[in-house]
């Protein structure tokens, strides 16, 4: 599930907000406020307006004009951008209608294919495809296409394969950070031994309860089998109950569902995902799959970093032939026009300077690794943006965003959280997801 579904967990001190309204103030004001040089490339699109729809809504959205504030200005360019949370719902109706945007930043690969049917969507320019093969690891130019065809560049990413630990406790305790997933497992184990819970758990989510459990699923699948089992998983190709899937469905339950690690296993449904954590810096327990944005669930004082009380590392791999797994979203930059100020915007927003200035301002991670990581304040953002830039990576969207709601969004959640609260078997669990799929 993506974060945007979850709730951007966006905040901002008195003083950043006061920055960002101040940079914004200054757009249009003479250009020796900014240091043009990086856009001397961007010709004959001043006085030109480049429209843009997102599902991004503010204090983010103030935050994305301060960014490329160096850039209208330097450039003369005007860009509307314009936010909604009926996004998913308004984009498809506008391009039918013959009102499409300029650009939209959509954050799911399927809605993208489905623009992408209507013939609407325009293929990658050249400024965007080379910012593209030097910036991005191919798996995340395979998501923003479709058909073997290029078309949208990601914007801004986020980091699910994390494991957030408390750095003081584990010195307190000996331990180490595991590189493996059998040594996670085997420090798991000594933490038993010590009478310690290892893992913490939490599916709550109101009348989104199940989630975390399918980002576990997600993270297992994705490290067992690669990237393409991943995505025949996401269409079908591989159902729920392929002995593939329920060979990791079983992986999961050795891992959150094992008492010794984890206490008790049915209150794992009962507990929300915000709380799950909470015990970490006093050693309650000692480890939580989650999502980068968690930090923000800590207590407010709470001091994350690399040796204090809570930090995170990266969930191990399981199969070694599987390079870096990664498991995340994003937005994906569409255009719906060819106009060159469109594109000469397009490219803008795949660059590394926009990244950097983006990054710049607040919390904010993106997968262009020609972001310096010293770029990032946040020590949670560097540490993602470190594996979300990796060009040796393999990236998966969040299946349970691609797949159909009623499967991703709807029987998923209630099947996985039945597992968890009742003990229904794998098998039982899998066959009832597979029924709920959609026949067209």
């Amino acid at each position: 599930m993506t974060i945007s579904k979850k709730g951007r967990f966006a905040s901002a001190g008195v003083a950043a907000v006061a920055l960002i309204a101040s940079m914004i103030t200054g757009v249009g004001s003479a250009h020796a406020a900014y240091n043009c040089d990086p856009f001397a490339g961007y010709k004959g699109i001043k006085g030109k307006t480049v429209t843009i729809f997102t599902s991004i809504l503010d204090p983010e959205l103030s935050t994305m004009k301060a960014a490329w504030a160096d850039f209208t200005s330097c450039t003369g360019v005007n860009i509307k951008i314009e936010g909604s949370n009926q996004f998913e719902a308004l984009l498809p109706v506008r391009v039918k209608g013959g009102n499409a945007p300029d650009l939209a930043l959509i954050p799911q690969p399927g809605l993208l294919a489905a623009m992408v049917k209507t013939g609407k969507v325009k293929t990658a320019p050249a400024g965007v495809v080379a910012n593209v093969n030097k910036y991005y690891s191919a798996s995340w130019k395979n998501l923003g296409s479709v058909g073997g065809k290029f078309y949208a560049a990601p914007l801004g990413s986020n980091m699910k394969s994390l494991v957030w630990y408390s750095p003081k406790q584990f010195a307190k305790n000996g331990y180490t950070v595991p590189t493996t997933w059998d040594g996670m497992l085997a420090l798991a184990d000594k933490m038993a031994a010590n009478n310690q819970t290892a893992f913490c758990g939490g599916i709550g989510s109101g009348g989104a309860t199940g989630w975390p459990a399918t980002d576990w699923l997600e993270e297992v699948v994705v490290r067992m089998y690669g990237q393409q089992t991943y995505n025949d998983w996401i269409s079908h190709k591989v159902k729920f109950s392929d002995p593939k899937i329920i060979a990791a469905m079983q992986k999961v339950a050795d891992w959150m569902q094992n008492p010794k690690y984890v206490g008790d296993v049915k209150a794992i449904a009962s507990t929300s995902f915000q709380d799950a954590g909470q015990t970490i810096a006093a050693g309650g327990c000692n480890m939580l799959q989650q999502a980068s944005f968690y930090g923000s669930q800590l207590p407010a004082g709470t001091n994350i970093s690399p040796t204090g009380d809570v930090f995170a590392f990266y969930l191990p791999t399981i199969n070694a032939s599987v390079t870096t797994p990664v498991e995340g979203g994003g937005e994906f930059t569409t255009a719906f026009s060819s106009r060159p100020e469109v594109q000469a915007v397009q490219a803008y927003l795949s660059s590394a300077t926009y990244a950097t200035s983006r990054v710049n301002l607040d919390h904010w991670v993106s997968a262009n690794s020609g972001v310096p990581l010293a770029a990032y304040k946040d020590p949670i953002d560097r540490l993602s943006a470190k594996y979300l830039a990796d060009p040796k990576s393999t990236f998966v969207f969040d299946a349970s965003d691609a797949m159909p709601a009623a499967v991703g969004a709807g029987k998923e959640w209630t099947e996985f959280t039945a597992w968890f609260a009742e003990g229904k078997a794998i098998k039982d669990v899998a066959a009832a997801i597979d029924a709920a799929w959609p026949k067209a």
